[in-house]
């Protein structure tokens, strides 16, 4: 016999997970830091028009939404189906628009940007397609009174006139 016995091979060696834990909260602290959360929740319904010549705005944290539609399903009950504009959480009627409310909005948005970037402000209307051109007037009308002069039109891509 001998005195020294030889070892079984025992297959596969274990895996080291001992720098798992660091991983996972270095993943976890990116996506909590790069991730940027609603600020808003859209109350009115807007289905935006196509339009063919579509153009994507380049820095988006300059852009400000105001939202013009119909109050959603759950909401049709406290404020009819009239359309109504949507300014951060706040609904206003599209009727008589009060310019103090949109001045305020544009107010409270400009102040939220760079000392640098408050000139360059966009206000982008997301507006729904059987709204009248007519209520959009009087926001944009109510926005010249506020100061905010660069506006802009959200819209998809139509692709269905893509070849024409």
């Amino acid at each position: 016999m001998s005195k020294f016995s030889k070892k079984k091979n025992t297959g596969i060696p274990k895996i080291n997970t001992s720098s798992l834990p660091d991983i996972i909260f270095m993943l976890l602290f990116f996506f909590m830091v790069s991730t940027t959360m609603r600020e808003t929740e859209v109350q009115v319904a807007v289905k935006v028009p196509e339009a063919t010549e579509v153009r994507k705005l380049e820095q988006k944290s300059l852009v400000s939404y105001i939202y013009i539609g119909r109050p959603s399903k759950a909401l049709e009950g406290i404020y009819g189906s009239e359309p109504m504009i949507q300014l951060n959480d706040k609904l206003v009627n599209v009727e008589g628009i009060p310019a103090e409310s949109v001045l305020d909005f544009v107010l409270f948005e400009r102040e939220n940007l760079p000392e640098i970037d408050k000139s360059k402000m966009i206000i982008s209307l997301r507006v729904d397609s059987n709204i009248p051109m007519g209520k959009v007037d009087d926001v944009k009308q109510a926005l010249r009174r506020a100061k905010a002069l660069i506006i802009n039109y959200s819209a998809r891509k139509d692709y269905r006139n893509k070849g024409r």
